[in-house]
Order: C-alpha cells, then structure tokens, then sequence
C-alpha cells in the first residue's frame, strides 16, 4: 500500500515544479519579445551607408594607384559591396546614445547650470522648480508638517542664505512648527524672536506680524544669518548667542567660561552642514 500522505506531497511537488517551468517559460518569451523589438528599432534607425560607390561598381587600383571599377571578363562590372546594415563611427566621434541618468545632467565647466537635452530657459527652470518641490516634500515628510510649512520654512532659509536643514532644524526646537508658540519670557512665534531683537532688523514690526509664519521666519532667518557672519562661521557660537542673547555669552566668555548650555548640541545633531549656503 502506498502512503497516502507520501503521495500528496509527491503530487505538490509535481505541481510546484510544472509552475515553476511555466514560469521559467514565460520569462524566456517575454526575453525573446523585448530582444527582438530592440533589433527591429536599431534596424530601422539605422541610415544605409553613403560610402559605397555610386552605380554598384567594386573599386580596384590599377599599378598607378589610379582607382577604376573593376570589370568580369565575362559579366561586365562586378556588383559592388553591399552597406552595411551598422554603420561604425570614427574612433573621435561622440556617441549619439545617452544613458537615462545622463539626460539630467548639469554641464559643470559652463559658466551657468544648462541642461543635456537644452539650453531652453524654460526647461531649465522647470527642471529648478521640481528639484525645489522634490526637496520641499522631502522636508515635509521628515518633519511630519505640512507642505505649506515646509515651503515657508525652504524659501525663507535659502532667501536668507541659510542652508534649509539648518532653518527646519532651529524651528523645531523653537517652537515645534507652532506659528502662534509664545514663550513665558515673550518670545514670539516660529523662530521664537523677541519683539524687541525683530525690531532691529524691521523698526516697524508689530507682535502680531510677528505671529505670521512668513515675517517671523524672514526676520528670524535674517538674525541667525548675521550671527554666523558676525562670528566667523562659527555656528555652535552663533546658536547660543542666538539663544541665551549676546550679553549672556559674552560676559561668560569674558569670564573664561565655556558658555554652552546644550542648546547648539540639540540644534546640530547629526548635522554635518557649516548653516550657509556660501
């Protein structure tokens, strides 16, 4: 008596491997499909060669180096060679083909971002406008805020000439992406400015200007740009100065103390920018 148990497994077995070859099967035709039509695209733009003699003749050299069509003693002129289906191209000539990922390409040696397939101006700032909207929801998606937020924050950073992850990075321990956040000592909004640190930047700025995301993020920007500026490029100072107020660090470090309060560690984790776009 055969094992009912060892028969169904051996029945699976058939069954897998038949499905197995069918598959096998199935990817050799469709193979064999996309191979073929890549041949009949490269046949069919592929020029005849222009090379070949006029009127179908063969080329021979007589003892003077003369070129004459050579000639059968019984026939007349011999037929000529026939083109050849691919032309070669000289050693010193550009290839015609491009790689998918070369389409994009900037030329680095020109004196203006341009273009592989143009230098259309309109494609060009195209191709400027997704890679900005490609960063923006990058940044969105990090953060977890809204696309909105995000381009604020992106296009007030740059326009100040910060580096974008640096202006995401400051917000978020600010203020936590909250336009309307107030501070008990009187901070305002995104970048958590003082009233009277935003006035020196814009003498008419008003508190409730200051709890809109665009003035506060433009003025906030502007002050944390200046203070990298106005020490060195060194960015873990410019941050305290930014947080704890210049009066505080300078009167610690007139003291010969370090005046770090955890503050530039927490902003600049991980980061590996210098906070410019310089």
């Amino acid at each position: 008596m055969h094992d009912p148990i060892d028969t169904s497994v051996r029945q699976a077995a058939m069954v897998r491997r038949r499905r197995m070859e069918r598959r096998q099967t199935t990817r050799r035709m469709r193979a064999m499909v996309v191979l073929s039509a890549v041949v009949l695209v490269g046949v069919m733009m592929v020029k005849p060669s222009t090379d070949a003699p006029q009127g179908g003749a063969a080329i021979g050299v007589t003892a003077e180096g003369t070129p004459v069509a050579a000639t059968s003693a019984t026939n007349g002129p011999l037929p000529g060679p026939r083109a050849p289906l691919f032309r070669t191209l000289p050693a010193n000539a550009a290839s015609p083909w491009k790689r998918p990922g070369d389409l994009l390409k900037r030329d680095r040696t020109a004196e203006g971002p341009s273009l592989a397939f143009g230098t259309d101006l309109r494609l060009r700032e195209r191709h400027e406008s997704l890679n900005r909207w490609h960063r923006i929801y990058s940044y969105s998606a990090k953060y977890r805020i809204k696309p909105d937020l995000a381009r604020r924050i992106y296009d007030a950073a740059t326009t100040a000439g910060l580096e974008p992850e640096l202006g995401f990075r400051l917000v978020r321990v600010e203020s936590v992406f909250d336009p309307k956040a107030e501070s008990p000592v009187g901070a305002l909004g995104l970048t958590q400015l003082m009233p009277s640190t935003a006035r020196l930047f814009e003498p008419a700025v008003t508190r409730e200007q200051l709890l809109t995301a665009d003035v506060n993020l433009r003025i906030g920007f502007k002050y944390l740009r200046a203070l990298i500026r106005e020490y060195k490029g060194d960015l873990k100072l410019a941050l305290l100065v930014y947080n704890r107020g210049p009066v505080a660090v300078e009167r610690a470090l007139a003291m010969g103390r370090n005046p770090a309060n955890g503050y530039e560690t927490i902003v600049t984790r991980g980061y590996r920018g210098n906070g410019t776009l310089e």
